[in-house]
């Protein structure tokens, strides 16, 4: 008998993961994906075969500290019950942080009005072995001022083509970004210890983005940042709409997914 349309509801999930293993949130025919690995269990508690929609598609290797996401089910299974049974059968490196009830019509990525991504730059000659997989070392002394200087070239409304990675489906490249913040630090809080060295903390914040563009710009703004291209020569690195104008696209392991707004 077909379950009746009153039956469905929409669970919200706030969920955090260590991307290091997976190949990003998105099923992928070549290798686990965070998605596949949450669909799998929930259809093991439900016996349904759900679709768990997420804000973001982070890349393979991205983390996310508040990722969320959503799936339709007919379950009678309250959020709490999801939230306990999938924390028990999941991975260590993946865990759901809430669950609770939406309402119907809720689409965590077209729904969202803003996110927030953070990198982090080890910007020392010794990386401590806490940090290899959550930071991108770069032995060079960055200048940091300039970075903040170029940061600032690329906040507001832009066509961000410059920075769009190759694959994205965007319909568009336009997007608005409300802040580039480029922080210092003399070392880094880790499980209540201090790991020592210099680390740069690049958050973006931005209401949408494209593919790679947050890998991207961190990229660029480390060449800023070594003197191999100046903070002023970003403007016009915008007007080209090229990407081949814009640096490198940074490593995976630096990235997170910080929190999304709605």
């Amino acid at each position: 008998m077909s379950v009746k349309l009153w039956q469905m509801k929409t669970i919200r999930l706030a969920i955090a993961y260590d991307g290091t293993r997976y190949h990003g949130w998105q099923i992928q025919p070549n290798g686990i994906s965070i998605q596949q690995v949450i669909q799998d269990r929930i259809a093991v508690i439900t016996g349904e075969n759900v679709v768990v929609l997420s804000a973001g598609r982070t890349d393979a290797g991205v983390h996310a500290l508040r990722q969320i996401a959503a799936f339709r089910t007919s379950s009678r299974h309250a959020p709490e019950v999801f939230q306990r049974a999938l924390n028990a059968t999941l991975p260590s490196d993946i865990r759901i942080l809430d669950a609770e009830c939406a309402a119907d019509s809720f689409h965590p990525r077209f729904d969202a009005t803003g996110k927030v991504y953070a990198y982090v730059i080890a910007n020392t000659p010794e990386l401590s072995p806490f940090a290899v997989r959550y930071a991108w070392k770069i032995t060079h002394p960055l200048n940091s001022d300039e970075m903040r200087k170029a940061g600032c070239f690329l906040e507001g409304k832009h066509d961000f083509s410059s920075f769009r990675g190759a694959g994205c489906g965007a319909r568009t490249t336009d997007r608005t970004v409300a802040s580039i913040n480029v922080s210092k630090h003399s070392g880094m809080d880790f499980l209540g210890l201090r790991l020592e060295g210099t680390f740069l903390v690049i958050r973006v914040t931005a209401d949408a983005f494209l593919r790679h563009m947050v890998r991207n710009i961190v990229g660029t703004l480390v060449e800023v940042g070594i003197d191999k291209r100046k903070a002023d020569a970003v403007p016009a690195l915008l007007r080209s709409k090229n990407r081949s104008e814009a640096g490198p696209t940074a490593p995976a392991s630096g990235l997170f997914l910080e929190s999304v707004s709605y």
